[in-house]
């Protein structure tokens, strides 16, 4: 597989951090972030690198050289004025004849490229764009899909937003060499890759979205860089591949994480449990995922729709990522066994194996994200959920005064069983 980096930016936001350098090659605990990207893609049989360089492109090509280095053959195209980023593409046109991995240079990643590769394979669209969850939606792009995966909308960070699904541009993207035929590169010129080249794909459905809770930071600003360096410290990057299996804490949603109002059916109702986000953003913090299910029975009881529980879900993801915190994926069980409701729908009512206490919500998470449910946790107020996460193999975590079930924690808050999670976590792990 090819690599393509874009590394000629000149990172005004970061230039505090080093201004004598081109962004790429700020260095990260003694190795330039190029570096980190080269490793991680050679540690996955990424052997054909190619460097757009611009800006103080000399620094870059006298740190690695060219042909055999670094585990890789790296190549560069050289930019003599500004191209924006996505301009020297089309000097690839007629020279790559398979599809290529296409990076930012300013992210620090560790992603599982095979299961993208597949993705992009299986979905055969001009390109497949990785979006993920992160902790500043507000200043990022977010990406939409439709239930195929397929990109509907594209929200440019500049632009206004309302209640939106915390799903951002990572900076990664899988492409077939068939991007290359498109007319914008007909004549080299500034080009932006997001809205000139991949925002227009929209229209024509030949935008797939990859979504994964994996490892992409940006060094789009001092605080960033320093969170890097403590992901890093701690072993963040390579843990968060999907090659390896993940850990979960599962959560409950009604009364857990927004204040419980009995049957939620609109999105005015979606309020915050004071601390909730402070508590998922600890879990993000700490290498788990955070993954909400729950069961909404207002759908096959014909009270909501799908795209009704969707607004209500994307109000509640951006609540969270007002305060920096996120949720990783959400499953839902939309099914009911009783019948006999106005408007009920008829397909959805049925003895399913998804809906709590039973374990098909969970099952569907682990196969999805290679987690081992033996060293995840379930949190939630009923004792549908505790019962739900123990025959799911999770450790359990009750809160509130409503839970008779057995479970292996008790706490008064969300917040505070988060703490005691961690806390048995570090120990664990120090054992």
């Amino acid at each position: 597989m090819i690599c393509v980096i874009m590394a000629g930016g000149r990172g005004t936001r970061i230039a505090e951090v080093n201004s004598e350098v081109p962004k790429p090659m700020i260095m990260i605990l003694g190795k330039p972030i190029l570096q980190w990207q080269i490793e991680a893609l050679v540690r996955q049989n990424v052997k054909k690198i190619v460097m757009v360089i611009g800006y103080l492109g000399n620094v870059i090509m006298d740190y690695f050289g060219e042909g055999e280095r670094f585990g890789a053959e790296i190549t560069y195209i050289v930019e003599d004025s500004p191209l924006g980023t996505a301009g020297a593409l089309g000097r690839l046109r007629g020279k790559v004849e398979e599809d290529f991995l296409l990076v930012n240079g300013d992210i620090i990643f560790d992603v599982d490229l095979k299961r993208l590769y597949q993705y992009h394979k299986f979905k055969n669209k001009l390109a497949t764009i990785f979006t993920h969850p992160n902790d500043h939606p507000f200043d990022s792009g977010l990406i939409a899909a439709d239930e195929e995966g397929i990109a509907v909308k594209w929200i440019s960070k500049e632009e206004p937003r309302s209640w939106c699904q915390n799903r951002t541009n990572a900076g990664i993207h899988m492409c077939s060499a068939r991007l290359l035929d498109l007319p914008v590169f007909d004549h080299e010129k500034r080009i932006d890759l997001d809205r000139e080249v991949l925002k227009p794909l929209i229209e024509r459905k030949l935008l797939a979205v990859y979504d994964s809770p994996e490892y992409v930071k940006d060094m789009g600003t001092p605080k960033r860089y320093c969170e890097v360096q403590e992901d890093i410290k701690h072993n963040m990057l390579q843990q968060k591949n999907l090659s390896n299996q993940q850990k979960a804490i599962f959560l409950d949603r009604d009364g857990t994480i927004n204040q419980y109002v009995g049957f939620l059916r609109h999105m005015d109702q979606m309020k915050l449990v004071d601390g909730a986000a402070e508590a998922v953003k600890r879990i993000n913090e700490k290498g788990f995922l955070a993954i909400v299910v729950t069961n909404q029975p207002v759908i096959a009881r014909g009270e909501l729709t799908c795209a009704g529980l969707k607004e209500i879900h994307n109000k509640m993801e951006t609540l969270l990522g007002e305060k920096g915190a996120y949720i990783d994926d959400l499953f839902f069980c939309p099914h009911h066994p009783d019948r006999g409701f106005p408007g009920e729908i008829a397909e959805l009512k049925c003895d399913c194996n998804c809906r709590k206490p039973k374990t098909g919500l969970f099952v569907q998470a682990a196969e999805k994200y290679n987690i081992n449910l033996s060293q995840s946790w379930m949190i939630g107020d009923s004792d549908t959920d505790i019962l739900a996460g123990a025959k799911a193999g999770c450790k359990t975590a009750a809160i509130g005064n409503k839970v008779q079930a057995r479970a292996d924690i008790h706490e008064n808050t969300l917040a505070d069983a988060v703490e005691k999670i961690l806390e048995l976590s570090d120990i664990q792990e120090k054992l």
